[in-house]
């Protein structure tokens, strides 16, 4: 009797002085190939059960990888169109509150003009109410002594009235020469400054969106050739 065993094939042969049968279903078969069958069976399905498990494992993992990847892209996605909105908003009520700040600061540049043009106004009325009651109260009491002294002191009083309004007008003039300068210098400094912030802002904003864009495209691109790869190896 021979027996030959191999994983794909197994072939027993018995022999005899009268026949000689090559065969699975032969009647004629020895105990010893039985059992030498058997073992070779048992350790060929153990294989066949082993590799079916590795090839199950290694799908779960990669469909877990590509879950985990999906999700990550579905984050950073989220994380981007929340900065752009953040942005956005920021962008907006910075426009609002500078637009704000010039009308205030128009108003209040306005108001201060009315206001002095006002007190101008005010205190020439004043003034030449004060100068016509000095000048009949002189007239009226000097005229009956002398006229020429009375012409001499209205055209002195007047003269001195009308020196003090100039100097009172060009010191209001100056004053709000003055406020209108520091008022634009204000306005100039806060525009600058605040588009110096939004300016800023968004660069920091696109380099940061950029560097992001550019790193999850890596990282897709690195995982794509990773499936690919244990597609086609497996």
């Amino acid at each position: 009797m021979s027996c030959s065993v191999t994983r794909s094939k197994v072939k027993v042969t018995v022999t005899s002085k009268r026949k000689s049968l090559t065969s699975f279903r032969s009647r004629a078969w020895h105990p010893l190939c039985g059992a030498l069958v058997i073992v070779i069976l048992i350790s060929s399905s153990i294989s066949s059960v082993v590799a079916v498990v590795v090839i199950v494992v290694v799908k779960e993992v990669v469909v877990v990888a590509v879950v985990v990847i999906v999700e990550v892209v579905r984050v950073i996605v989220v994380v981007v169109v929340v900065v752009a909105v953040v942005v956005v908003v920021v962008v907006v009520v910075v426009v609002v509150v500078v637009v704000v700040v010039v009308v205030v600061v128009t108003v209040v540049v306005v108001v201060v003009e009315v206001v002095v043009v006002v007190v101008v106004v005010v205190v020439v009325v004043v003034v030449v109410v004060v100068v016509v009651v000095v000048v009949v109260v002189v007239v009226v009491v000097v005229v009956v002594v002398v006229v020429v002294v009375v012409v001499v002191v209205v055209v002195v009083v007047v003269v001195v009235v009308v020196e003090v309004v100039e100097v009172v007008v060009v010191a209001v003039v100056i004053v709000v020469v003055v406020v209108e300068v520091v008022v634009v210098v204000a306005v100039v400094v806060v525009v600058v400054v605040v588009l110096v912030v939004v300016v800023v802002v968004v660069v920091v904003v696109v380099v940061v969106v950029v560097v992001v864009v550019v790193v999850v495209v890596v990282v897709v691109e690195v995982l794509v050739v990773i499936v690919v790869v244990v597609v086609v190896v497996w």
